[in-house]
């Protein structure tokens, strides 16, 4: 704990001179906790911007919202091009770059014009160990990193967030609906809906941490194995109301949840 106080001390430093800062918020656990702390060491000279576009499930503008507010900090929504970019609707391997890099620019413009010499992600110490090429957009567009500055992973913002009672306390991660689909694979409006769709009725059994991996006309499930007998105990409905959603086949992955499944043929040198 005395490990988690330092880098919280170092956090707390950081931004003690900052000035006015633009906070890049999702409405995630990871962001959640950077705009709670930067709002309590900079006080109103943050500003909340949240991205939205076709890519992000409906519902987390609005939750963000709520967070921003409840946190006591100014928001606003930038909306993105999503799909009408064609760097990103062919869903390359470095997809996200072409995605961070668009909504980075944007916000760096939104910063210049309220004025704020800062604009902070969300990311944290542990994120350069996945692929994440959003990375790259962000260094190369000078954004800042607070928490992977300050050296707190990913289980030190959960530990965080319950120490100051936030929602996100045991929220998991969220990340848009285009990591459902294999590199490669041309993504659509039509494909997201499906994708959502089929998650939302999975979170409605009660299965809290999942994904729906998109394969064409088939949906591989991800669950963690102690959830396996809830699908496997109602298999023809879900195969059923899978269907009615658009998919031919469904099948359950043997290996369970696991958080970027999609970027294990980057891993095996399939791109």
């Amino acid at each position: 704990m005395k490990e988690l106080e330092r880098k919280l001390d170092r956090l707390i430093n950081i931004l003690k001179d900052c000035g006015k800062v633009l906070v890049a918020f999702s409405g995630g656990v990871d962001s959640t906790l950077l705009l709670k702390v930067v709002r309590d060491i900079l006080g109103e000279r943050v500003l909340a911007v949240t991205a939205t576009s076709e890519i992000y499930p409906p519902g987390e503008v609005d939750e963000a919202k709520a967070l921003a507010d409840a946190i006591g900090t100014k928001h606003i929504v930038l909306k993105t091009n999503g799909l009408r970019s064609a760097a990103f609707r062919g869903n390359p391997p470095d997809r996200c770059y072409h995605c961070k890099k668009e909504i980075y620019t944007a916000m760096l413009r939104i910063a210049g014009e309220k004025g704020a010499s800062h604009v902070f992600d969300g990311v944290n110490a542990d994120d350069a160990e996945d692929y994440r090429p959003g990375l790259r957009a962000g260094k190369e567009l000078g954004v800042r990193s607070p928490l992977r500055e300050a050296g707190i992973t990913k289980q030190e913002i959960y530990a965080l967030s319950r120490q100051f009672a936030l929602p996100t306390a045991y929220k998991p991660a969220t990340p848009c609906l285009a990591t459902r689909f294999p590199y490669g694979a041309e993504i659509s409006l039509e494909s997201l809906v499906m994708v959502h769709q089929a998650e939302e009725y999975l979170k409605n059994l009660g299965i809290g941490q999942l994904r729906v991996r998109h394969h064409d006309n088939l949906a591989r499930i991800e669950v963690p194995p102690e959830c396996f007998n809830v699908l496997l105990e109602r298999a023809g409905e879900v195969a059923a109301r899978f269907k009615e959603i658009g998919y031919a086949y469904t099948a359950l992955d043997l290996q369970g949840f696991r958080s970027g499944s999609m970027d294990e043929a980057i891993r095996e040198g399939a791109f």
